[in-house]
């Protein structure tokens, strides 16, 4: 059979482009393809445009604080349409960026939807393609529970779409998402209530971080309504109306609900059974060198059971490139991965918390932990603090876990991670010196 392309590369995110750009470098034949703008959920529609959100929140915290500090008062108002102007500049000048990266690795790009036809052969808008070898890299999408009303219910990606700034907002959900969107918020001078159907806010996270996370929220003034579901919404003449129930019944009235309950395999439309790709619990299965059960097939990313992490897909699809067309063969180690909730605190983690450490080792885990002043902080907000914690196996010495909430969090943190990698042991971080006066230095002073 001949071949249009040595590899064909359905989705340009961050593990389609890392993959596309690795093989061709290679000396592959390679094309891309996307049926959105290049770059991804994560530069279009998720972690570079929320991140920016949180830098642009971030200045009322310091104009709050600047006050102490000498400067006087400081305007607190916000122009959203402003920010939102530069934010999409900022995005497409990104997604440019790529472009340019793929014309200068010599990818071809092809834009519209694309499905298969068999295991080696794809229609894309309309034009039939040929290649010896496939990856899928479509990533997820957000998907709503089946509330009555639902459909006046926003996502992440339409409320990053928003026109205009919502004075109250609801946001339905407790992962990492949404309270980093609540923190955001509320720094940007809104109204923010957050229902959550568990009893706290970042379920699978360390205890710790939980409890440091809620207080910091609520200190904001961000209203919190654990164990608490949505019955029905509904559109009223002042907004959107939330009928509750459980712990907290009653009815909320807001302008703007957004709902971030989860996330599934963008894989609808791709025709995969065509090509006897199967799928397991609705994600692509794969092997440990991304293959899924068609030989020539491989996926990376959030199509995946993999952490659905940007870095993750970033190295699965250089690790595919490697492997199939680098003569190295290799896989990721997707162990002790650091995560961060860019909330207001920030917080970051990386390993087991505490109770999966007691789980699996028992009485063997000795845990050190400490809440302090940031010197920042002894101005400008002395009660404001922050959390460090390790996880460590008192048999061996080792760390097996590293938590943190606070400025810089998520720098502190993913240092920690490569030394945890390393196998880093508690008396390392006793004997060694930190810089003074750091917030990261109060690690190795932990006892």
């Amino acid at each position: 059979m001949k071949f249009d392309y040595d590899l064909f590369v359905i989705g340009a995110g961050p593990g389609g482009l890392a993959a596309a750009e690795r093989a061709a470098t290679k000396g592959a034949h390679v094309a891309i393809a996307e049926r959105d703008r290049v770059g991804g959920t994560c530069v279009i529609h998720g972690c570079i445009p929320e991140k920016l959100m949180t830098y642009a929140a971030s200045f009322s915290h310091i104009f709050k604080d600047a006050d102490e500090y000498g400067w006087g008062k400081v305007s607190d108002k916000f122009d959203w349409y402003q920010f939102m102007e530069a934010r999409d500049r900022d995005i497409n000048h990104l997604s440019q960026l790529h472009i340019q990266h793929l014309q200068q690795a010599g990818v071809e790009l092809l834009t519209g939807y694309t499905k298969f036809l068999d295991a080696h052969t794809l229609d894309v808008d309309g034009r039939r393609i040929v290649a010896d070898k496939i990856l899928i890299a479509v990533g997820g999408e957000a998907v709503k529970p089946k509330i009555p009303g639902i459909e006046h219910a926003i996502t992440t990606r339409e409320f990053l779409e928003l026109k205009q700034q919502p004075e109250h907002l609801a946001i339905i959900g407790s992962d990492h998402i949404a309270v980093k969107l609540a923190g955001i918020m509320n720094g940007l001078i809104s109204k923010v209530t957050q229902v959550v159907c568990e009893d706290r806010i970042l379920p699978g996270y360390d205890e710790d971080i939980r409890t440091t996370v809620t207080e910091g929220l609520k200190k904001q003034g961000i209203n919190i309504l654990c164990n608490t579901g949505v019955q029905q919404i509904q559109r009223v003449q002042d907004g959107v109306k939330l009928i509750l129930s459980d712990i907290n019944p009653g009815t909320l009235t807001v302008d703007t609900i957004i709902c971030i309950t989860g996330r599934a395999p963008n894989v609808n439309g791709l025709n995969l059974e065509n090509a006897s790709v199967e799928l397991k619990l609705g994600a692509i299965a794969v092997d440990e060198h991304s293959r899924t059960t068609q030989s020539n097939i491989f996926a990376v990313g959030d199509c995946t059971n993999r952490p659905h992490w940007t870095p993750v897909a970033i190295a699965s699809g250089r690790a595919f490139a490697d492997t199939e067309f680098g003569n190295n063969p290799h896989f990721v180690n997707y162990d002790y991965i650091p995560s961060v909730v860019s909330s207001l605190p920030e917080a970051a983690t990386v390993g087991l918390t505490e109770a999966q450490a007691r789980e699996k080792l028992g009485e063997s885990v000795r845990c050190y932990c400490k809440k302090f002043q940031p010197l920042f902080n002894s101005m400008a907000d002395p009660d404001r603090k922050t959390l460090i914690k390790l996880v460590v196996d008192s048999t061996s010495d080792r760390v097996l876990g590293a938590h943190m909430v606070g400025e810089y969090a998520a720098e502190v943190i993913q240092m920690i991670a490569l030394a945890i990698h390393a196998g880093v042991t508690k008396k390392h971080f006793d004997t060694t010196v930190g810089i003074h006066p750091t917030v990261a230095e109060e690690f190795f002073t932990l006892r």
